[in-house]
């Protein structure tokens, strides 16, 4: 078993892909009813809520907005975070060192998911 990418969900997939693109510098394929953010060996899939609905109705009735934590290793905490700190994102945490050796910073997506970018020390 191979896991290579995570599915979110929202009511504007257009805002959502342009977010992504900007502030992973990744590639993005699709259109306004669902793209994917190509990360390497992952993706991140950007679905319209009525496209889910109409591929199985029902899917979406409890699901939730901004619940996720997409965890993104980057070679240098302090950079990403002095780069993100120019565009228009909505910081969560500022970067910290924990004792298990991971530095961090958390900020939302649009939607409100948590984007936590880390390194390992």
């Amino acid at each position: 078993m191979k896991f290579n990418g995570i599915c979110l969900i929202t009511e504007d997939v257009s805002y959502m892909a342009a977010f992504y693109k900007e502030i992973l510098q990744a590639e993005v394929v699709g259109d306004e009813n669902n793209a994917r953010i190509l990360i390497e060996d992952s993706h991140i899939d950007i679905f319209s809520k009525q496209g889910m609905e109409n591929m199985a109705p029902g899917s979406t009735l409890n699901a939730g907005y901004g619940s996720y934590t997409i965890e993104i290793e980057v070679d240098d905490v302090d950079e990403e975070f002095k780069l993100l700190n120019n565009k228009n994102v909505t910081f969560v945490k500022r970067p910290e060192t924990y004792p298990w050796g991971r530095r961090s910073f958390w900020f939302r997506d649009p939607d409100g998911n948590i984007i936590n970018f880390y390194s390992k020390q």
